[in-house]
């Protein structure tokens, strides 16, 4: 009996109590306030628009097609990870005042997770918006905003340039 307890049960408990302690690792997914800011500050600049219009929507507008002012369309949306919520909208390469600071506006943003809905300053309406967000990656911005008294929306479209 002792060489069953030695042989067998002895080596078949140690292993089942050291071989039931792994931990299931699952993946963090980044939240809406992660992709939006990196881990410091995040800079994006607009590729894209679309007009909808009583529901109808335009084909997708690059920016450089768009006929608007590239001194404009150029501009980076700067968003911070800080406790502040820091906004920025700086400069691109193209100044529409050679005078004019780099950092033209100093604000900050919010964002509401349950709605998805973010709101910052967006220099092409000159105004602070709360914007749909219709897809948010790590690359990509898609945002959207809905103008009740014309059912109508804007949808902008951001690439990233902050690695």
């Amino acid at each position: 009996m002792r060489l069953f307890i030695r042989l067998l049960l002895f080596p078949g408990i140690v292993g089942w109590l050291l071989g039931g302690c792994s931990e299931k690792i699952e993946p963090k997914l980044p939240t809406y306030s992660q992709l939006l800011t990196g881990t410091d500050k995040k800079s994006w600049k607009m590729v894209s628009l679309q007009i909808i219009d009583d529901g109808n929507g335009s084909s997708v507008i690059p920016v450089s097609q768009s006929g608007i002012n590239p001194c404009v369309t150029d501009d980076l949306l700067t968003f911070y990870a800080n406790a502040d919520r820091k906004f920025e909208a700086s400069e691109g390469a193209t100044k529409c005042n050679p005078a004019d600071p780099d950092i033209y506006v100093t604000d900050t943003w919010t964002l509401v997770n349950a709605n998805a809905t973010v709101e910052f300053y967006l220099p092409i309406l000159n105004g602070v918006y709360p914007w749909t967000i219709k897809n948010l990656t790590a690359q990509v911005l898609t945002i959207e905003y809905y103008f009740n008294d014309i059912n109508a929306s804007y949808r902008f479209t951001f690439n990233s340039v902050t690695k």
